[in-house]
């Protein structure tokens, strides 16, 4: 089964054995999320938490990327045009699209085959296992567009490497590459390029021979201890996404990314 939906940027396709893989698919853009894909991705989260053939899902990104993160047509929108939002818009966390994917109960695994940047790593963050191909690079990059990571990074990140590293990668703005990635516990393992997908399937179809019903309810157990304040979390990032978006600072940072200099701070 292949479902080829909006705008065909967003790919799911399941096979007998119970595994479906979810592709990001805007190649040519690094797979960076648009509104479109934004508003598709809780679709899908909902489409594979109702199927019951669908044991385990699979997210990874077409072409030499896993998500560049978030379209910066639209960073650029945000920054400067104000755009006019809905009450819903309006009423919705920064990032409230992660929410549907940290949801599904099912196993899930992030096949990173390249670049997962700002809310593509968050997309990593909300899989319960992420495997890297070599090429693979990581970086919390918010900070140098002046703003707070979001989609419930704040709340993932650290609880997945801990603290001290979490908070240096987000002062940072650095990229890191799938060596220290594993090194930190990022990820569960690095695999070549031609290794990723099989890998990734082999432990999928692994999880979906399983006893399904107890899996979810391991998870359920497991997140329910350590995610359950991560819609209160997401609360705060949204506050403080509100705050950033507000500041010359982050017009300066988003004005020089697309004039291709470096960004000069004035802390206002």
């Amino acid at each position: 089964m292949l479902e080829q939906e909006f705008g065909g940027k967003l790919l799911l396709e399941a096979n007998d054995d119970g595994v479906a893989v979810l592709t990001l698919n805007r190649p040519e853009k690094i797979n960076a999320l648009d509104m479109e894909m934004r508003l598709g991705l809780p679709v899908i989260a909902e489409r594979v938490r109702q199927d019951d053939k669908i044991k385990v899902l699979i997210i990874t990104g077409a072409g030499r990327g896993f998500c560049s993160g978030a379209d910066v047509n639209v960073q650029a929108a945000n920054a400067f045009e104000k755009p006019k939002k809905t009450r819903r818009e309006t009423l919705n966390t920064v990032g409230w699209w992660m929410l549907p994917l940290l949801r599904v109960e099912k196993p899930s695994i992030a096949a990173v085959n390249g670049a997962a940047m700002g809310i593509g790593l968050t997309m990593t963050l909300v899989c319960d296992v992420r495997i890297a191909a070599e090429q693979a690079k990581f970086g919390s990059l918010w900070v140098n567009r002046g703003l707070v990571p979001d989609g419930g990074a704040t709340y993932l990140l650290p609880r997945i490497i801990g603290m001290s590293r979490a908070l240096e990668l987000m002062y940072a703005g650095s990229v890191i590459d799938a060596r220290e990635a594993d090194r930190i516990g990022l990820v569960s393992r690095v695999v070549s390029a031609d290794e990723l997908m099989p890998a990734a399937i082999a432990l999928a179809m692994k999880w979906a021979k399983g006893p399904s019903v107890a899996i979810e309810l391991i998870k359920k157990a497991v997140y329910s201890s350590v995610c359950r304040e991560c819609e209160a979390q997401m609360d705060y990032e949204s506050y403080a996404q509100g705050v950033a978006y507000q500041t010359e600072d982050h017009k300066e940072a988003v004005k020089a990314f697309l004039e291709k200099r470096p960004p000069v701070y004035k802390g206002i």
